[in-house]
């Protein structure tokens, strides 16, 4: 049974991919049953469209291979803690729990600037929510991306 970090650095490898499309290098991926149901890696530039993270392409991925908006039970791993934006889609999605990577001090949802995931009550689902898991590969993995665009 794959666990946790395996799950992760699949996230990772997606990541990587993002990265290879000249994109921020996020990741993500839906696991319901020990299953991957969805998958996904930031796509904005390439696609035109501001809604195009990780998160929401693994939504988007794993919507259409369940036939069902809703996915209930499953976990989302994603590289970098999610924005608001992507919480709002994963509240809306009924996921079950959240695996990140590196916290966002500038847009995190999931405690670091906004708290979205899980405590936020006067959403009707709550989904659970934990972070810093591999977050030091997720974050160099950022960190040296820009240092590149840098020069």
């Amino acid at each position: 049974m794959r666990t946790d970090r395996d799950f992760m650095q699949l996230a990772l490898a997606l990541a990587q991919r993002a990265w290879d499309e000249g994109e921020v290098p996020v990741g993500a991926l839906l696991v319901r049953d020990g299953e991957v149901i969805g998958e996904g890696w930031n796509r904005p530039i390439r696609s035109h469209d501001p809604s195009a993270h990780a998160e929401i392409q693994a939504l988007r991925d794993a919507g259409r291979r369940q036939q069902n908006y809703r996915l209930p039970g499953s976990t989302l791993y994603v590289t970098l803690e999610p924005c608001p934006m992507c919480a709002g889609a994963i509240v809306h999605a009924r996921v079950g729990r959240v695996v990140f990577g590196a916290a966002d001090p500038r847009a995190g949802a999931a405690g670091s600037v906004f708290d979205l995931l899980p405590s936020d009550a006067r959403f009707n689902h709550r989904t659970r929510c934990e972070g810093g898991l591999m977050a030091e590969q997720a974050g160099q993995m950022l960190k040296d991306f820009f240092r590149e665009r840098r020069k």
